[in-house]
């Protein structure tokens, strides 16, 4: 077994008070603690009980970096009916394996508000699991999500504080006050846009959807104006994660977010029908165009199929051997007797009724 711990004497009481929104990971607090696969689950268990800040444990073998079980998942499981039974002599690979979870692992570098940013659009069961901080390679520690918000808050504040006392001092002169207010326009503009764009792939996330969608159709129906609604997914791409790996997977995704955007703005032409293109969740995206017909979202739809389809991103598990897109095409017009739910069940089922037609293909739904 292999452990090292740093106690609660090593770690800054706060954050660090000069964070902006250029700080890192690195700077925050983390937990330096790994066990070896083979070792024991009770042994873990005693770990946890005697360190109650720790938040989780690295696993190893044979000294490289196997992947991270967090405190909340070992102990549910080991609290289940004969799960002390069952584990606690057996080596924590085996509770491992059957608790295994996706892991977020962020670079030592990489930006605090960007962190927070993925940290909380994980699944809801994932929220506060902790992060793997990537130092150098093979170097790996674990960080509280609960620092990573803390630190969030912080820079937030530290920009809030810095104009309100330039303002206060009346020393100060009219191009500091105009240098400080461009400083927090730029930290609000920047917290809004990470909170409403998706991480990984960088278009807009679920929550911007949901708000966008709203007010478009607030809008929309004051003139009864048409509305449609493309749901994509990219076929068969649990096999693309099992064949190639979740980091392919997580580039397959930025490509394939990118060339949509494209797609769609190349395509949609009028700029009055201010397309969004949004990560709907796991391999699906959504785009919402107003004032747009059902013939020319379907044209859409299928431009943004023909130029993901180009792409030739290999995917041998795919009966056409490249990632390719299923796409659902609904629209309605924005009136006070229809529900945005509806709009996006009928673009739902649109989607469902392209895979079952053998995937790659758009379709319309006639029936909305």
């Amino acid at each position: 077994m292999s452990v090292e711990f740093i106690t609660r004497s090593n770690f800054p009481e706060k954050p660090p008070k000069n964070l902006t929104l250029e700080s890192t990971l690195k700077q925050l607090a983390v937990f330096n603690f790994q066990v070896e696969s083979s070792y024991l689950a009770k042994d873990v268990a005693r770990l946890f009980q005697a360190h109650p800040l720790l938040p989780g444990v690295i696993l190893t073998q044979n000294g490289d970096f196997l992947g991270m079980i967090s405190r909340r998942r070992f102990m549910e499981r080991m609290s289940r009916p004969y799960g002390v039974d069952i584990f606690a002599c057996r080596p924590i690979i085996a509770l491992y394996q059957i608790a295994q979870t996706d892991i977020l692992i962020l670079p030592g570098v990489a930006l605090i508000v960007m962190a927070a940013q993925r940290a909380v659009q994980r699944p809801p069961e994932q929220l506060y699991e902790p992060i793997v901080v990537q130092l150098e390679p093979q170097v790996y520690r674990l960080l509280d999500v609960h620092q990573v918000l803390v630190a969030l808050s912080q820079i937030h504040q530290q920009a809030t504080w810095y104009i309100s006392e330039l303002y206060y001092n009346l020393s100060v002169t009219q191009s500091e006050l105009e240098a400080a207010n461009c400083q927090l326009q730029s930290a609000n503009s920047e917290l809004y846009r990470l909170a409403n764009s998706d991480g990984l792939t960088q278009v807009a996330n679920r929550r911007c959807f949901n708000e966008y969608l709203e007010k478009k159709w607030q809008e929309l129906a004051e003139n009864a104006a048409e509305l449609s609604l493309i749901l994509c997914d990219i076929d068969f791409f649990k096999k693309y994660n099992d064949t190639y790996g979740h980091q392919a997977g997580d580039a397959c995704l930025q490509r394939v977010a990118k060339t949509i955007v494209e797609a769609v703005n190349c395509s949609a032409g009028d700029a009055s029908r201010e397309p969004l293109v949004a990560r709907y969740g796991g391999e699906e995206f959504v785009i919402v165009l107003p004032h747009t017909k059902p013939e020319t979202a379907v044209y859409i739809a299928e431009q943004v199929r023909v130029w993901v389809k180009k792409l030739a991103v290999e995917h041998l598990q795919s009966e056409v051997g490249c990632v390719t897109l299923s796409l659902g095409v609904a629209s309605t017009f924005s009136r006070s007797h229809t529900a945005q739910k509806d709009l996006i069940a009928a673009a739902d089922r649109a989607l469902y009724q392209a895979k079952d037609q053998g995937r790659d293909r758009v379709t319309l739904d006639l029936g909305f």
